[in-house]
């Protein structure tokens, strides 16, 4: 029987690479993202890859919730989903809202991917034993765990919001990990460490107004830290949420962390910490509701 996975943001960059090892592994790939052109380049690429494969691409906007919505709907419908691999997110060096008067980075790197395996739990119970990677980011160190409001106080410093999105949803992965516990879905993070794609390559990671001004003075060296650490190949990148997909060692466990490395690290505390978890929760469920009633 056809094995199906989904990667969000699978056209380029880390996503593409996800989505050419799950393909590569024997899954029949799926990949979302916004532009039909770069869907139709990332399928012949999986096809040259793994050509007993037959990859399709779906169009979604997911800075939309509505678009998220319909999104599950489709892919819901086309049966058991053996892996779910949330890769899209994103970081801004200016303020934005999504269409649902939300702020940007939440909405992508963390509301985004939680209302769609909210909404697809079903088909994975269906193809269990089944997986969900949720990738996550090495940057939930800077984040300040305040979760009492969409937007934390205080002024707008991308990276910060980035880390606290990616904070967000790695307390949620954990949370969801328990919850599915015994059900035959299991739940990973994956940490990519740091690669060449579109977010460091557009300028966003380099700029000193993403961070606050107490960390202004030191950005030069954290800026030429970042750009070590994403100088390496997209390829590269993807092997923890490859690893995090299909390794047969992660065959009956549940809510690790898959570091850069291909291994299971430590999360960061604030992840497990219970009032975190439970203002993360709140949050989603207000915002992005799974039932419309």
């Amino acid at each position: 029987m056809e094995q199906r996975a989904v990667v969000t943001a699978g056209t380029g960059g880390i996503g593409l690479e996800t989505a050419v090892g799950l393909a590569a592994a024997g899954l029949s790939v799926t990949v979302v993202g916004r532009d039909a052109d770069r869907g139709a380049r990332a399928l012949e690429r999986i096809r040259a890859v793994a050509p007993a494969t037959e990859p399709a691409f779906v169009a979604a906007d997911l800075a939309s919730l509505d678009g998220v919505r319909t999104l599950a709907g489709r892919l819901a419908a086309d049966g058991p989903l053996k892996v779910l691999v949330n890769n899209v997110g994103g970081m801004f060096a200016d303020h934005r809202r999504t269409v649902d008067g939300i702020e940007a980075s939440f909405v992508l790197n963390h509301l985004s991917p939680y209302l769609l395996t909210e909404l697809l739990l079903d088909p994975l119970r269906a193809a269990r034993p089944s997986r969900i990677v949720n990738v996550n980011s090495g940057a939930v160190r800077a984040a300040k765990p305040r979760f009492d409001a969409v937007e934390p106080p205080g002024g707008y410093y991308g990276f910060h919001w980035y880390a606290r999105a990616k904070l967000a949803n790695l307390a949620y992965t954990l949370d969801l990990a328990e919850r599915l516990r015994s059900t035959g879905v299991s739940v990973f993070a994956a940490d990519p460490g740091g690669a060449a794609t579109e977010m460091t390559d557009n300028g966003t990671a380099g700029s000193s107004a993403i961070v606050s001004p107490g960390l202004r003075l030191v950005w030069p060296l954290v800026r030429r830290a970042i750009e070590r650490s994403t100088s390496g190949p997209a390829s590269l990148a993807a092997r923890s949420s490859v690893f995090a997909a299909t390794d047969a060692s992660l065959d009956g466990r549940t809510g690790l962390l898959i570091g850069a490395r291909s291994r299971p690290v430590s999360p960061h505390r604030r992840s497990t910490d219970r009032r975190t978890v439970d203002d993360v929760l709140r949050l989603s469920r207000q915002w992005a509701p799974v039932t419309s009633g």
